[in-house]
Parts: C-alpha cells; structure tokens; sequence
C-alpha cells in the first residue's frame, strides 16, 4: 500500500489496526494522528518505537493547517480514518464535542485529502447511525435509511453523509464502513464488556441499564481490522460496507457470561434505570462484504470473550493505569508533538 495516514491510531480500533497492519504490511509507513483526548490511550502502542516505518503526530483531525502540512510533506497512499468521540453517554453530557470532532473534523480531512488528491480514503463509522431494529425482525442493511438516536450516532451520520457528498460532488474515492459493537484486548473501560469484567474482577455488582434486552451484534476487533483491509485493497469508491460479526446477544446474556467465565454467582447483575435514547435493537447484514470481497469473521463470541476476560485478568496494570489516571502521565502528553 505505501504510506497511510491513520486518524485516532492510539484508540482501540485504530490501535489494533496499525498493529494488525504493520504485522502483514512491515514495509508500509504508518503516520499516527491521535489528539490523546480521554481515550486516546498512548499507552496501547508503547513497544513502537518511531522509525521510517511508524511516526505518531498529536494534533486535531479538524486543524486544517496541521492537515495541509502533513500532506504536503508526504504523499499519502491511503487514510483510514478512526478519529471520533464515540461514548454514548458522554454524547448525552456533552454533544457539542461529538459534533465538532466527528462532523467538522470529517469534513476538514476530507476537504484536506481533497485538495492533496489522496487516492484511497476509508471513513470508519458504525451501524448505529441506522437507529434501532426495535422488535422487528432483519437486519441493516447498507441500504438502510439513517435514523440516528443519539448525538453520537448523529455526529457519525453527518460525517457520512459528508463523505457521501465529496464522492458524488467530486468524485472524491472514499468508502464508508459501518461495524457493530467491537470488543477485545485495550478496550477503553467505560465500554460495556471491559466495565462488565473490570467490575466482575474487582467482585462489584455489573450494571445492566433497563430490563437488560437489548441486543447487540459483537465483533472481535481483529475481525474488523481484516474487514478493514479487505476495504482498503478492494473495496470500491462511493461504497459503504457493512462489516458485524454475527454474534447477536443480549446485554444481559453477555454479562451473565462474564460472570461464568469467572466463576461469580449470577447475583451480581444489578438491574439500574435505562439510558436515555437507548436503541432496542442492532443487528447487521455484512453479505455485500462477504460477496464482494470474500470477507467473513473468524473468531467465535463465546472464545473470543473467554481470551478477552483472560487477557483483562492477566494486563491489570494497564487498566488500572486508566482508572487511577496515571496513563495521563506518558511523555506523549506531557510535551508531545511528534516522535
């Protein structure tokens, strides 16, 4: 591929994303853009070190200074942008910063990459911009009309319509993907699954908003990293690709699992006031993906889950660096522009 441009590369996804990548593509240089808000976790890529292959660069996706300088100096062969605010409850608190990154910080690395005619451009999104199944049967499709409930996931829907505006206004060659819920090792805590099992570990009731049935399609977060570059080799211009892992639970049965996994009576499910705006339903059809690009998931729910719980258990050191907030002490942050 070259040289990529990764938007929010020391978050979750997009950290596991520049491992996966330069695991099957040493070669490649990696440009590591990351502002190291909240979960911007320097940490998750500590063992990188800076070289001809892997620069990190603090700065805002939105800075179209920044954005020009990075582009002029480098011919970028790919972005793949990650770079959100993307907690719900936190988009309840405080939409306007969803906004501002996730809508105004798209539109200025698209209107960037524009101008610096970037051949390849993956926007990453989510499928909750689709809104909520409710009780009906199916799934999303990428057809499906966009009904976002919340400030989160109407922030992610303006930054596609975004992209889909530059792809029909200039031929600009972006595609969008939609995932469901992911999960796996380095997963911020306020997420449900390692909140479940930092709580279980900790032998602390685990919350469970509303009646506890809304159900969510899980997908490991190596399994979308393949998506992804399954997306960025073949997938064409002006698409959207949804990418799930066909594991549909209940947020109830995932947490009982957690609990299973580590031998902690069912007893501590705590049954707590549902959130506002709290879609019913997600569920997501990846066949276009399958069929155009032979792609599918590899990893079961129920293994995944098991090594996820195994790996939060043995790596309480970097969890425990979040909680106390001592990860906020790494240099990245301290002076950091580029390294």
């Amino acid at each position: 591929m070259g040289t990529l441009l990764v938007t929010g590369g020391m978050g979750f996804i997009g950290s596991s994303f520049i491992r996966y990548w330069r695991k099957i593509n040493p070669g490649d240089r990696i440009i590591n853009l990351d502002l190291l808000t909240y979960a911007g976790n320097p940490y998750n890529l500590v063992d990188l070190i800076p070289s001809d292959t892997y620069t990190f660069l603090r700065g805002d996706v939105a800075d179209a200074g920044l954005l020009d300088r990075i582009m002029e100096e480098t011919q970028l062969d790919a972005i793949v942008h990650f770079a959100a605010e993307s907690h719900v409850d936190r988009s309840i608190q405080e939409p306007a910063s969803f906004v501002r990154t996730n809508v105004l910080g798209t539109q200025q690395l698209l209107e960037s990459a524009r101008r610096a005619a970037v051949p390849r451009f993956i926007l990453v999104s989510t499928d909750e911009v689709y809104g909520s199944l409710g009780g009906k049967p199916g799934a999303f499709t990428e057809t499906t009309p966009l009904a976002p409930n919340s400030p989160y996931s109407a922030s992610k829907a303006g930054g596609d319509l975004l992209a889909r505006a530059y792809y029909e206004t200039f031929g600009f060659p972006v595609i969008v993907t939609r995932c469901s819920n992911n999960y796996g090792p380095m997963q911020f805590p306020e997420k449900l699954i390692p909140t479940l099992i930092i709580r279980a570990l900790h032998n602390l009731p685990l919350p469970i908003y509303g009646d506890g049935l809304h159900i969510r399609d899980w997908l490991h977060v190596d399994d979308h990293c393949s998506a992804l570059h399954a997306v960025l080799e073949a997938g064409r211009p002006g698409e959207v690709y949804n990418i799930g892992g066909g594991n549909e639970r209940t947020n109830l049965e995932v947490a009982g699992r957690v609990l299973q996994e580590l031998g902690l009576p069912q007893s501590l499910l705590e049954f707590v006031a549902d959130r506002p705006g709290h879609d019913r339903k997600y569920a997501i059809d990846a066949a276009k993906l399958a069929g155009e690009l032979g792609w599918k998931p590899e990893r079961s729910f129920e293994e995944a889950l098991s090594a996820t719980i195994g790996w939060y258990t043995a790596n309480r050191s970097w969890w425990e660096s979040i909680l106390s907030g001592e990860y906020r002490n790494h240099p990245y942050l301290k002076g950091g522009g580029r390294s």
